[in-house]
């Protein structure tokens, strides 16, 4: 599979996997010019691996001793974002953040709401992506901007329920 300059891929555990890399690339292309992102010169890592992984990971960052279906970690805060879209550019390549998504957690959430592994899939890749943006579901308010954020993208790609 080529390589997507806006997407550092890692397999952890997993095997690797070209439609999840095809899911993964249309997903983040689609996020990176909707939020007119594909002009700067930023990437974000995704990281593909499995639920004990994924619970070390959120142990040692979030000191929560549990697996999740997927975790961000933003490089930036939402008003610097916001500046270098505004400027149009950032002088060297920079990762604007990690996404770390439970493969076997994606495939126990699609079965569980009755949807395919690619939807799910995706859902998850935008989901991290909105966080490492800035945008959390905490509170209402927020919870629904970053939902139809989600689902705008979802929507475009016509990847549905």
């Amino acid at each position: 599979m080529e390589n997507n300059k806006f997407v550092e891929l890692v397999y952890k555990d997993v095997e690797e996997n070209e439609q999840y890399e095809k899911t993964i690339n249309l997903v983040i292309n689609k996020c990176f010019e909707v939020e007119k992102l594909e002009n700067l010169n930023l990437y974000m890592s995704i990281t593909l691996t499995t639920p004990k992984e994924i619970r070390i990971i959120n142990n040692e960052f979030r000191n929560i001793d549990k697996e999740t279906d997927v975790l961000s970690f933003p490089m930036f805060e939402k008003s610097e974002i916001d500046e270098m879209v505004a400027l149009g550019k950032n002088e060297i390549p920079e990762a604007i953040g990690d996404i770390i998504i439970s493969v076997e957690r994606v495939q126990q959430q699609a079965e569980e709401y009755g949807h395919s592994f690619e939807r799910e899939l995706a859902y998850m890749v935008v989901h991290g992506f909105y966080h490492i943006m800035g945008y959390d579901h905490m509170i209402e308010e927020d919870k629904v901007i970053m939902r139809a954020k989600e689902e705008n993208i979802l929507n475009m790609l016509n990847i549905s329920r």
